[in-house]
């Protein structure tokens, strides 16, 4: 039989625990639906909150890596960009050492061609000066190589190795090249300077039927390297998809783990409310229990 006493209320006490536990846990609900996670912090539930720490550096790593992958992208588009006008121009040059090497024209013709051709050498110089990226000419005198970073523990690298495809590596009887003048609009000081070596007025054309074969293994070097650089931005653009993915798929993890579910949390918004307000009805009626004692005195 519980003891009537003026100076102890178990049922007003038990109604303020009751009470306090309430506002506990709309307090968690309502940072719940604040900061839409169920788990904010070590202190909701220190293992998951672990879990999804070590997931979200690896997503936040990724950003790094796909930051190198374009940066390599950007060295090969360029490079892929050049090398259409580079094709273009040994394609103009073979025109001219073809024309050139008609045995039906006079001297003066071929010295023509020749010039034209030396001239159609220096574009070819100048294209190759321009053709870097962030300091990166995969196609000049000068080594540059790619390797961008593929996978967060840096284990996976995509590269793509320097081909020297300048001026001065393909015409080395038809033309003389000189590294090291600037020519418009050439960006770096390794451009070419090409002068025509003048010995395509030979009476035969025989010169430039030389020159139109060194132009032919030119065209090839120059397609072939090119293809391989298209295959390198090929696997790069795979593997940026792939770190997408991959991302992409680590955010959807932290999420499944650390994000509140608002339709949940805002039905036992309105639950806790009520039970609240329930509360505070307990509370009042326990702490009326002690006037009724008077009653007894009277």
């Amino acid at each position: 039989m519980a003891t009537n006493s003026i100076n102890t209320n178990a049922a007003a006490m038990v109604a303020l625990q009751n009470l306090s536990a309430t506002q506990t846990e709309l307090a968690q609900v309502q940072n719940r639906i604040d900061t839409g996670l169920k788990i904010a912090s070590a202190k909701d539930n220190g293992a998951i909150w672990a879990i999804a720490q070590t997931e979200k550096a690896q997503a936040v790593s990724l950003d790094a890596v796909t930051n190198s992958l374009n940066n390599g992208k950007s060295v090969l588009d360029t490079t892929l960009q050049a090398g259409s006008q580079m094709t273009d121009i040994l394609n103009q040059m073979r025109a001219k050492a073809l024309a050139a090497s008609d045995a039906g024209i006079d001297d003066p013709s071929r010295t023509q061609y020749e010039n034209e051709f030396a001239k159609l050498a220096q574009s070819y110089a100048n294209v190759i000066a321009s053709a870097g990226f962030n300091g990166v000419n995969l196609v000049d005198a000068s080594t540059g190589n790619i390797s961008a970073i593929g996978s967060s523990d840096g284990g996976i690298k995509i590269t793509s190795a320097h081909n020297a495809l300048n001026a001065a590596a393909l015409f080395t009887t038809s033309v003389t090249v000189v590294a090291g003048t600037v020519v418009a609009p050439a960006t770096t000081a390794s451009a070419d300077q090409v002068t025509s070596k003048g010995n395509w007025a030979d009476g035969t054309g025989a010169n430039a039927k030389s020159a139109l074969t060194e132009v032919d293994a030119a065209i090839k070097s120059v397609t072939q390297g090119l293809s391989g650089f298209g295959v390198d931005s090929k696997a790069i653009d795979n593997q940026i998809s792939l770190v997408g993915k991959l991302q992409d798929s680590l955010n959807a993890g932290i999420g499944n783990l650390v994000d509140a579910n608002l339709a949940q949390e805002s039905a036992s918004l309105q639950a806790l409310q009520t039970k609240q307000q329930l509360g505070v009805q307990a509370l009042s009626i326990a702490n009326q229990s002690t006037s009724v004692l008077l009653g007894l005195f009277r």
